[in-house]
């Protein structure tokens, strides 16, 4: 089992080069990417469902059969799933896009990657890694978890105003105003960033850390393109806003 742990998280982590650099070229088609030529599609309220199903599932077995079930790893997995069980049965139900096509094959590889994750951090976090109740004093934990919950608000705050602007605005895309998206186009993967880069220093493992770096190579490139895509749909675009790091990039 250790050494497919190791082997898994290299793999996470290859992953991760491979798609930062494919996805400046190839922006995975859904949303307001969508199109055609991508083979057999689902709707994108069971995509969602399916693809993040694994990942929870792992985590929950891999915690059940832990020889240790300290606090801290009670925190890790309730943080977990507070994310998984509002993205795999809350999210796809209220977006205005849940019934537009998705591709399988993409559902095929978010499946596989969150297996694979969802495989390492279990593993690395409940059954590898020791934590005893000391560890909620430690920087790394009041660091990394103060992180979590403010990328946590600004992912889950950044999808509801963007719901409500689809509301409002169902036939047609329009400019996002007010809050963070006075400063980035995508503050919904800006607070996922910060999310798993909150989880990587609370755990302090190398599968939080691939995890996060995973993170950041498949949404700021995706984040970049958004951005590039407001800009040249919208001639008013805000010339200053940033597309995921505020004032950076």
């Amino acid at each position: 089992m250790s050494n497919c742990y190791k082997i898994c998280i290299i793999t996470v982590l290859g992953f991760a080069v491979i798609a930062f650099f494919l996805l400046f070229f190839i922006t995975a088609p859904y949303g307001k990417f969508s199109r055609k030529g991508w083979g057999l599609n689902i709707r994108t309220k069971w995509a969602w469902m399916i693809m993040e199903f694994p990942s929870p599932v792992l985590m929950i077995i891999f915690f059940l059969i832990s020889d240790l079930k300290t606090l801290p790893q009670l925190i890790f997995l309730l943080l977990w799933m507070a994310h998984y069980i509002h993205r795999a049965t809350i999210y796809p139900f209220t977006q205005s896009g849940r019934n537009k096509p998705y591709p399988l094959i993409l559902v095929t590889m978010a499946v596989l990657f969150n297996s694979l994750n969802g495989f390492i951090n279990g593993y690395g976090v409940f059954n590898v890694i020791k934590y005893d109740i000391h560890w909620l004093l430690s920087w790394q934990f009041i660091t990394g978890i103060i992180i979590f919950i403010s990328g946590f608000i600004i992912n889950k705050t950044s999808d509801e105003k963007l719901r409500e602007l689809r509301k409002n605005s169902p036939e047609e895309y329009v400019i996002p105003k007010g809050w963070l998206f006075t400063y980035i186009s995508c503050p919904h993967y800006f607070g996922e960033i910060i999310e798993w880069t909150g989880w990587a220093i609370m755990t302090w493992s190398l599968p939080g850390l691939a995890f996060a770096v995973f993170t950041f190579a498949n949404l700021f490139p995706r984040g970049w393109k958004s951005h590039i895509w407001y800009k040249e749909k919208f001639i008013d675009y805000p010339s200053g806003r940033k597309s995921v790091i505020p004032f950076i990039i």
